[in-house]
């Protein structure tokens, strides 16, 4: 038996759960104590991004690590040891609390994966739907339903950081709706709800797994959508944009009422900050005011793809 047959045969033996990650986050290495903890068996899991599991790894105060602050791709980009209290969800369906501590895994000195050690951290287990439902009003917006400006910030956050990481591009979308005041004050707050929930009900359906459009606040909302060329960013936005101004509330009295947005979109640049694009979208979004609303601006040239 070599040196690896034999380490490799301790880790797969002892009780608490390890996985081992590749720098893509891919499972390379499920023990039998992560089989035992999670109910999941090694061919359930191995070459799935740890984001396609179905652990659903939920932080103490209801955020999704997955999308908005996975340990494993931190420590895969920084090299820091973390440990960190979270909430899995076990193959029968139920959450079970874990302690989990993820360290670097260096060759040559650079850093290749990531390896998770997790155990649990109480006899007890919770109910999946309980979590579920604490972790939606944590991160989702009442009225909408949408992911909350907290929610938005942490995926944005994520998203820079895979960008500079992994150079995966994103479009970022500021939206306003027109003349949102006047149209609350002619018609009345109930009726400019109608047309909050119902713009999100249209968007909803277009967002893939990758990307997220939630409420910035108010009538602001903003759009974090992957791309593969830039001008895929404009084309995004216009679709949205036309979305909206086709959907059509009626109120109390029959009317068929509908509103327009104005769009700011731009794309992830190496050196920014959360709060660089963010600015720039919303700067943006004010020039579309400025020349007439209802339509998209954009900072990204047609040759810049």
């Amino acid at each position: 038996m070599t040196k690896e047959e034999l380490y490799l045969s301790i880790l797969d033996n002892i009780q608490d759960g390890v996985y081992y990650v590749d720098i893509h986050r891919k499972i390379k290495f499920w023990n039998k104590g992560a089989e035992q903890i999670t109910g999941y068996q090694a061919d359930e899991m191995l070459g799935l991004e740890c984001s396609e599991s179905k652990l659903n790894h939920i932080d103490e105060f209801g955020n999704h690590l997955c999308i908005t602050g996975c340990p494993l791709f931190a420590t895969n980009i920084d090299g820091v040891v973390r440990t960190e209290r979270v909430f899995v969800r076990h193959k029968n369906g139920y959450r079970i609390p874990l302690l989990t501590t993820v360290y670097p895994i260096r060759e040559n000195g650079v850093i290749v994966g990531s390896v998770e050690i997790f155990t649990r951290n109480a006899p007890k287990a919770y109910d999946d739907n309980l979590i579920e439902n604490l972790s939606e009003k944590a991160m989702h917006d009442s009225l909408t339903k949408l992911p909350n400006r907290s929610y938005l910030e942490s995926f944005l956050q994520y998203k820079l950081s895979e960008y500079q990481r992994f150079s995966k591009r994103f479009a970022l979308l500021f939206v306003d709706i027109d003349h949102f005041r006047v149209f609350n004050n002619t018609y009345g707050h109930d009726v400019g709800d109608l047309v909050l929930t119902d713009i999100a009900k249209s968007i909803v359906n277009i967002i893939k797994k990758d990307d997220m459009f939630g409420r910035w606040g108010g009538e602001e909302f903003v759009g974090i959508f992957s791309i593969n060329r830039n001008y895929e960013a404009s084309a995004i936005a216009e679709r949205i944009r036309h979305l909206v101004e086709n959907t059509v509330v009626t109120n109390s009295d029959g009317q068929e009422l509908k509103v327009t947005i104005s769009v700011g979109v731009t794309v992830s640049k190496p050196q920014d900050t959360p709060d660089d694009i963010i600015k720039r979208a919303d700067s943006l979004m004010y020039q579309s005011k400025h020349n007439g609303r209802n339509m998209v601006s954009t900072d990204v040239s047609a040759e810049n793809i």
